[in-house]
């Protein structure tokens, strides 16, 4: 179950659900008073679950996470939301935490809390008012917000946004296209195959990602449906092209944020980018040519911006915090086993990440060369079935053991290279 935050605090019949609906991998239906409820088959059971119930089981998770680290219980939280959400999908929100068993001390907009995360990284440098405009593009949604940061205050001018905008649209947009590709090639149409739609959505979110440091991917999916493989590349421009309008909607919006805070965009200091979605280049690049070439605020995380705004005025509420600043020997000390312990985990991940992409790119290499006509014409029909059968099983091996350890990534690349290496050895000597 993905997109909760899309569902709550909203009605079945709303057009946005019914929308989303058609590219969600889970079943959606009517409850009572119109709330959508997810269905799911626990223990060979049908259950409905509500989306304030699936934001709570996150939240439970996120407490758990947090008690753990910290060694004692949690019972308050300071929860973000964004900045367009009506007083409904607040409220559900606020839900969410009380059924997660939290007293949720305060609801504040997630521009703010970025503010506040980006506030106290500049604290140091900043002198005199700052006009800000924090640029948040997530996930699901789209915040844009004015400010003035003042000697530490923060006061808010404007706000714009859209909670119906973001990466998951970025992702629908590549799902149907891939979709209407598909039925283009094969004459089969996948938006009836929850399961087809899934693993397409998750090819496409990789490739978002993908292309915002290349300039084209390729969407590679086995048995997508009926038995049938699907691969097709994608470049940047083409992606950018099936979301200009989104793009084009997001600079709309900052234009209408500026309107309302009656302010002109040379006015602004500092533009801040938030949310994982602004590390889209054609984004930051509309941004750029907005503002005439002013140099966007990358210097906080934009992933975590908001969770970091949030703690920080957790802290405030609570009457927490440490006023000199300083770490305690016991910090200090944690830190740096804390370091060790990471530096070698980081280690044995590249390794097993290198061991992964080497067993990637010499399957997909080996399907590629037997397939093209300078060798596979060449090859026996028998050793051309052996290395297929071995590239294909490998191929099924990866999608189920992603999570392998690096060894087994290892003995699966010497098992492939054992079927395939002296058949092409053989070939190449019987051309000699």
């Amino acid at each position: 179950m993905t997109n909760a935050k899309r569902l709550i605090g909203r009605r079945f019949s709303d057009s946005s659900v019914q929308c989303d609906m058609k590219l969600w991998p889970f079943k959606i239906i009517a409850g009572p008073a119109e709330k959508p409820m997810i269905v799911v088959n626990y223990k060979g059971q049908d259950k409905e679950f509500a989306a304030e119930e699936i934001s709570s089981m996150i939240l439970i998770k996120m407490r758990e996470i947090a008690e753990t680290y910290l060694g004692s219980t949690i019972k308050n939280a300071v929860v973000t939301v964004p900045a367009y959400f009506n007083d409904s999908q607040r409220q559900a929100t606020k839900d969410a935490g009380v059924i997660a068993g939290l007293n949720v001390m305060r609801i504040i907009n997630e521009p703010t809390a970025a503010a506040i995360a980006y506030g106290l990284d500049k604290k140091a440098t900043s002198v005199g008012v700052k006009n800000v405009l924090i640029f948040d593009l997530g996930g699901g949604t789209f915040d844009v917000s004015l400010l003035t940061i003042d000697e530490g205050i923060f006061e808010v001018k404007a706000t714009a946004g859209d909670t119906h905008l973001g990466g998951e649209d970025f992702d629908n947009r590549m799902v149907n296209h891939f979709v209407q590709e598909f039925k283009r090639k094969n004459k089969k149409d996948i938006s009836g195959n929850p399961r087809a739609l899934r693993r397409l959505r998750t090819a496409c979110e990789r490739a978002k990602r993908t292309l915002s440091s290349t300039a084209q991917t390729n969407i590679e999916i086995n048995s997508l449906h009926e038995g049938i493989d699907f691969y097709s590349p994608i470049t940047r421009a083409r992606f950018e092209e099936l979301n200009m309008d989104l793009f084009r909607n997001c600079m709309e919006l900052v234009e209408k944020c500026l309107g309302d805070a009656k302010m002109d965009k040379n006015s602004v200091d500092d533009v801040v980018l938030v949310g994982g979605s602004t590390r889209i280049p054609n984004v930051q690049q509309l941004l750029l040519d907005f503002f005439k070439g002013k140099e966007l605020c990358k210097s906080i995380n934009p992933d975590e911006a908001v969770a970091y705004g949030a703690a920080v005025q957790g802290a405030i509420l609570s009457g927490e915090g440490n006023e000199k600043g300083r770490l305690s020997r016991d910090e200090i000390e944690r830190m740096v086993q804390e370091a060790e312990k990471y530096k070698t985990e980081d280690e044995y991940h590249k390794k097993k990440v290198e061991a992964k992409t080497a067993l990637e790119n010499y399957v997909y290499k080996m399907r590629n060369t037997i397939r093209g006509v300078k060798i596979g014409e060449k090859l026996a029909a028998d050793d051309k079935k052996k290395i297929e059968d071995s590239v294909k099983a490998a191929i099924e091996w990866l999608g189920v053991n992603h999570l392998a350890e690096c060894d087994e990534f290892e003995d699966k690349m010497k098992e492939v290279e054992s079927i395939c290496k002296p058949i092409i050895a053989k070939m190449y000597q019987s051309r000699a």
